[in-house]
């Protein structure tokens, strides 16, 4: 899984922008990202990027796991580790947080760039139960214009050449 040098990234990692919104993203549980499935990769990195404007409220952040793309046999998907940044404008550096109970809430500081990310092995997945399939799941994000937010899909470890992602 080694990434290699002599060829171009976007050859070896496949990037879907798996939502982009401004005050409605992230707010509640019903569709706020699409699915991506990892049956043909090993790896996925998610990004969720927000600028907040005024009147800041947190959302809280799972992830999801489903057999199929369209969301079937929903549940949350384990996870210990975020990456954040809670004030990109001031430093560009990640910090390693632990996450509680598969869950974690994004900064609620008004006028802030903030930066989280993510990564799920395949093999984290409940494969045996037929889960392949992965998505971010906010709720109770809240600020006034402008706000940006947007999730970003890394899918890397291709298990052939060529493979390709299920979306929603």
């Amino acid at each position: 899984m080694t990434v290699s040098l002599t060829g171009r990234l976007d050859e070896q990692v496949k990037t879907y922008v798996a939502a982009t919104g401004g005050t409605m993203l992230l707010t509640s549980t019903l569709g706020d990202t699409m699915y991506v499935s990892m049956k043909n990769y090993r790896r996925l990195q998610i990004w969720i990027i927000i600028a907040d404007g005024t009147t800041v409220t947190g959302s809280t952040v799972t992830l999801k796991q489903a057999t199929a793309v369209a969301g079937t046999g929903e549940k949350e998907l384990a996870f210990s580790t975020v990456y954040k940044n809670v004030d990109y404008a001031a430093a560009k550096t990640l910090t390693a947080t632990a996450v509680t109970s598969n869950t974690f809430t994004t900064q609620a500081v008004n006028s802030k760039i903030s930066v989280y990310m993510m990564e799920v092995d395949s093999e984290s997945l409940d494969v045996s139960g037929g889960f392949d399939c992965v998505r971010v799941d906010g709720t109770g994000h809240a600020a006034t214009t402008p706000v940006g937010v947007c999730v970003i899909y890394n899918l890397w470890g291709a298990r052939f050449s060529g493979a390709e992602a299920l979306l929603d």
